[in-house]
């Protein structure tokens, strides 16, 4: 069946067919889009009973008998009667319905659909009610919304004039709406309403910055009890240790002297019988030297462990110095390396553990490298930064063999023993060793370890660059 159909009945061409609903008119044009494009919706427009159609198709029954007659006109029959439909004169209504949007409601609370319109925060439903004027079928009206910001494209509702959103988020939104009248013609200006919502105070910038600031003042706080708490820790170590030298100091008072006390007293009454009973006075001189060599090995046996500690100007320069000159001092260390020691910063009085551990270090590193590296030059530097207390012992020798350094060999126990007084006062000890190309060991400590705040710091003769001059350099 063909004959004209849109705006101008005559001149397109369309196809119409029956159903329970009513006469569809789909034009050809819609067809062969279609045909294109599978995917494509066909719009199509149902003539009725508002239009005055009466022959319906029933349902489960045969197709109704249909004719065309000599005028062009089509006649459609059913047991409810007949129905003609001229294609060259459907009904067209070409006014697109005029839009409008009335009003918005938010969580049950009603507001007037003006642009600029601001919601308040927390919006859990909004449902927007507009509408369209059509008088000749307005229950065939159907419309086209979107929500920038929310949709992700049109939503096509027929007859329906409000729609409904839930849980929208803060911020700007736009809402299109469009209609279209009965015979398919569709307002494309449509209407338009601009609203925001208001974020609640947590959905605002200012306070998610306000947490961010509270995050890292939280870590901050955290920092500063770690690092009082390892500092309670660091001087319950120091105070242990100060404790444990004023004690063996006062065995060595209440021991050792007392022992050299007791020898003087055998040597003035040996020197008193020695013109009349010179064999008495040997005897007892004899025992005075045996007591004298009992009070040597006990008083030894006490000091060696103290000797690398004892330094009263804290000045820990000195102590490797008079390490490397008892090195070089050997007559036995003929044709031994050089040993250059540098300081670079202001020397600064360093916690007393601090101090002996890394005097004890730099002691080890020496003793190693001046025994076995077989170099021809050993470097120390000492560096007092201000984050920082760095000690460096450097040679040129024949290097340390890589298992050596990850694997301490089973009776040597020097290595072992840097990391682990390394370790007592939180410093970090790095070995760097390779075959032929010399070794290079490095403590560094934190300087809120290292430095000891509480006494004034030592003066010192420093250069133009802030580097202390005269570097020391023992040779033999």
């Amino acid at each position: 069946m063909r004959g004209g159909s849109g705006i101008c009945a005559r001149q397109l061409p369309i196809h119409l067919a029956l159903t329970p609903c009513g006469v569809v008119r789909i034009a050809r044009s819609e067809l062969e889009a279609w045909e294109t494009d599978p995917k494509r919706t066909i719009r199509t427009t149902v003539l009725d009973s508002s239009d005055g159609l009466t022959a319906l198709a029933t349902p489960g029954a045969l197709s109704p008998r249909m004719g065309k007659s000599t005028d062009g006109r089509i006649w459609f029959v059913s047991g409810d009667g007949a129905s003609v439909i001229d294609p060259a004169d459907l009904p067209i209504n070409e006014l697109a319905p005029p839009v409008h949007i009335e009003e918005i409601k938010a969580n049950d609370e009603m507001y007037n659909a003006s642009n600029g319109l601001r919601l308040p925060p927390q919006v859990r439903s909004l449902d927007i009610n507009y509408t369209a004027l059509s008088l000749m079928a307005p229950e065939k009206v159907r419309f086209r919304v979107m929500l920038e910001g929310q949709d992700k494209g049109w939503r096509e509702l027929v007859n329906q004039r409000h729609v409904q959103y839930t849980n929208l988020k803060p911020g700007p939104y736009r809402f299109h709406v469009m209609a279209c009248n009965n015979s398919g013609v569709w307002n494309e200006e449509g209407a338009l309403l601009d609203f925001s919502i208001d974020p609640a105070y947590y959905q605002t910038t200012w306070f998610r910055v306000l947490c961010g600031v509270a995050f890292l003042a939280l870590l901050w706080a955290g920092y500063q009890l770690r690092a009082r708490h390892l500092a309670m820790q660091f001087n319950r170590a120091l105070e242990t240790r100060v404790s444990e030298r004023t004690r063996i100091a006062r065995e060595l008072h209440d021991t050792l002297l007392q022992s050299f006390q007791g020898l003087l007293l055998r040597f003035h009454s040996a020197s008193k019988l020695l013109p009349a009973h010179p064999n008495e006075a040997k005897q007892r001189l004899d025992s005075a030297i045996a007591q004298g060599a009992e009070a040597i090995t006990e008083g030894r046996d006490a000091v060696q462990g103290l000797r690398s500690s004892a330094f009263e100007t804290n000045d820990l320069a000195n102590s490797i110095t008079a390490i490397a000159e008892e090195l070089t001092s050997d007559t036995s260390a003929i044709g031994s390396p050089a040993i250059d020691l540098e300081v670079e910063g202001t020397p600064r009085n360093l916690n007393p553990v601090v101090r002996d551990e890394a005097c004890r270090i730099a002691g080890e590193a020496l003793r190693n490298a001046f025994r076995h590296s077989q170099a021809r030059r050993i470097s120390v530097e000492l560096r007092y930064e201000k984050r920082n207390f760095s000690l460096r012992v450097r040679d040129d020798g024949k290097g340390i063999a890589e298992d050596t350094i990850k694997q301490q060999p089973a009776g040597r126990f020097g290595l072992l023993g840097m990391r682990e007084r390394a370790d007592i006062v939180g410093g970090r000890l790095e070995i760097w060793s390779k075959l032929d190309s010399g070794t290079e060991v490095e403590l560094s400590i934190p300087a809120a370890i290292a430095y000891d705040l509480s006494s004034r710091e030592s003066a010192a003769i420093v250069s133009g660059n802030g580097r202390v001059t005269g570097a020391r350099n023992y040779e033999q």
